[in-house]
């Protein structure tokens, strides 16, 4: 299950992602307000996104934030990874952190290890296979 944090940074991503490339960037107020994030929370998660090279920021009056790629290159999923950590359910089928459960008898064997990783399989490929492009094109057919 997403948490906050995620769903919070996923609206300010699609929130940016809306917003034209070439413009000025957008304040930190109007992005916590338009995505309805807490403000205080919203620095954050803009700091963790800024530091994975997702935004870009600029300080002064009239300063803020805009996407550091095109809206097409960056997926739901690398987001998320940014925010929570890696995408399995169980430390043993994680491709970036894994490690064996701590209860398993055999690894080979277990029928959840199986099935969480086919799990695992899926989520990436659709929060990969979709960009904030894809995410906003969606938002605004469903309207």
């Amino acid at each position: 299950m997403l948490t906050q944090r995620s769903r919070y940074a996923l609206r300010a991503m699609l929130f940016l992602a809306k917003q034209p490339r070439d413009g000025a960037p957008t304040p930190m107020t109007r992005i916590a307000a338009e995505a309805n994030v807490p403000r205080k929370f919203l620095e954050l998660i803009l700091a963790d996104l800024r530091e994975a090279g997702f935004i870009l920021s600029t300080r002064g009056k009239m300063g803020g934030y805009r996407l550091a790629r095109a809206n097409h290159l960056i997926s739901l999923g690398e987001i998320i990874r940014v925010i929570e950590g890696p995408l399995a359910l169980v430390p043993c089928v994680s491709r970036t952190a894994y490690r064996p459960c701590l209860d398993c008898k055999d690894e080979a064997s277990c029928a959840i290890r199986h099935a969480m990783a086919r799990v695992r399989d899926e989520t990436a490929r659709i929060l990969d296979g979709t960009s904030l492009a894809d995410a906003t094109a969606e938002d605004l057919a469903a309207a």
